[in-house]
Order: C-alpha cells, then structure tokens, then sequence
C-alpha cells in the first residue's frame, strides 16, 4: 500500500527578493564565473525545492512567523527568508540576506498588505 504523494507548494519569489537575487549574482560576478554561476543556481535550486517540506527551515529570531534556510558557507552564507502560507498551500519568499547583515525588522520584510 502506498501513501498518496504531498502536493506540492506554490514558491512565490517577492520583488524585494528578486532584487536581492540580481544584487547577489552581481556580488559575485556571476556573470564571469563559472564556479560563481553553478553557486548562485544551487541557490535557487534550494529556494524552489521548498515546494515541498517549506517548515524545515527555522523560524527567524526577528518574528516567530517567518522561516529561514541558510546557503552557502562561511564567510558567504545568505538567508533565504519566507513565510508559509498553508491555506493557498504556497510559500513566499521574502528576502535573500548575506547573514552577515544586521537583523531586519519584520515591518520592514513583509510586503505591503492590499
């Protein structure tokens, strides 16, 4: 007997976030490296694998509401921030963050409600 497969969450990649990815890829010349290029796509390989099992990330010390996983090593780890949103099964990430910056606050992460 097999169990039926998890559907799979929404991953939806806010404007904040998108440039925070673009200001990442030119952080690390991307563009001119090859070992920088296959980095920056294994990130967004494990933002979109949060399509499934979104709560294995930690919820973040700024608000108990909101998730992180973090990527890469040391001195170079980033936070990829998000919130889940059960009820329209998606995932919202918020901001990808070098881990070194200051704590954010959770007003200041949040997209504006309609």
């Amino acid at each position: 007997m097999s169990s039926a497969p998890s559907t799979a969450y929404l991953v939806e990649i806010t404007a904040n976030a998108v440039a925070d990815l673009e200001s990442v890829y030119g952080s690390i010349d991307a563009e001119n490296s090859q070992a920088a290029t296959r980095w920056f796509n294994r990130l967004e390989e494990v933002i979109f694998s949060l399509d499934r099992l979104p709560s294995r990330g930690v919820r973040t010390p700024e608000d108990p509401n909101l998730r992180q996983l973090l990527y890469g090593n040391k001195p170079h780890v980033y936070r990829i921030i998000y919130e889940i949103d059960g009820a329209g099964h998606r995932v919202l990430i918020l901001h990808i963050r070098h881990g070194a910056r200051s704590a954010f606050q959770s007003q200041d992460i949040r997209p504006p409600t309609a």
